[in-house]
């Protein structure tokens, strides 16, 4: 199974996703497809989406690499003045309307989401003879990682090419010429890397209390705006 139909309280993390998207506005989804992507097809083409939301799988090819598949998205994109871009594996209460308002305001080609993700084991403090002065349990890291949730204006198409690993020589570039800035994101961020991470995720949800869930109803998306972007 392709990881985003791997199931959280009975849906397609990507479902997670989209809804997520849509319960800020969004109407258009483009899925850049590779493994097994007949079956996210037939899933998206079945599911029914909240009103005004259209969701679009494109076959990027079974080995292209996360730049590559967005850069074979530009001629959808054609017209458009910016994007937004995910994982389909990662879900957030991330504000997005903040998200694009931060973009927006900086005037760089790029912003990328960057979270302070909790580490996977607990911490031992010391002092430097040995003495143990006390533990942290799974305290959150000191350094920002990439979150996904990015913005693009569609000048970035430039920095892409079919081959393109996306966080690498893109991003690189950009960041060396100025055009990346980094959306700080403090609250929850879980990316579904694990069999683990899948089991925490589905206990968040069946507790009534998972964080990303910023939609009123789960079969049911939100009343939406006309915000025209790609996740």
């Amino acid at each position: 199974m392709p990881k985003p139909l791997v199931e959280i309280g009975g849906r397609p993390i990507v479902w997670h996703v989209i809804q997520l998207y849509a319960a800020h506005g969004f109407e258009r989804f483009l899925l850049a497809t590779g493994y097994k992507g007949e079956m996210i097809e037939h899933f998206a083409a079945e599911d029914i989406w909240p009103q005004g939301v259209s969701v679009e799988c494109v076959d990027t090819g079974l080995e292209t690499q996360t730049g590559g598949r967005i850069k074979q998205l530009e001629p959808r994109l054609a017209g458009e003045e910016l994007f937004c871009a995910t994982y389909a594996d990662g879900v957030a209460d991330i504000d997005l309307d903040a998200l694009l308002s931060f973009h927006a305001e900086h005037g760089a080609l790029a912003t990328m989401t960057v979270v302070r993700p909790e580490l996977q084991f607990g911490v031992t403090e010391l002092e430097s003879d040995g003495r143990v002065t006390g533990f942290r349990e799974k305290p959150r890291s000191d350094h920002w990682i990439n979150g996904g949730f990015f913005c693009f204006g569609t000048g970035v198409f430039d920095y892409l090419a079919p081959d393109s690993v996306l966080e690498r020589a893109p991003l690189e570039r950009l960041a060396a010429e100025g055009e990346l800035r980094a959306h700080r994101h403090q609250g929850f961020w879980e990316c579904m890397d694990t069999y683990k991470d899948a089991v925490a995720l589905n206990d968040l949800w069946a507790s009534g209390a998972a964080p990303w869930r910023l939609w009123e109803h789960e079969d049911e998306g939100p009343s939406l705006s006309g915000a025209m972007h790609s996740a």
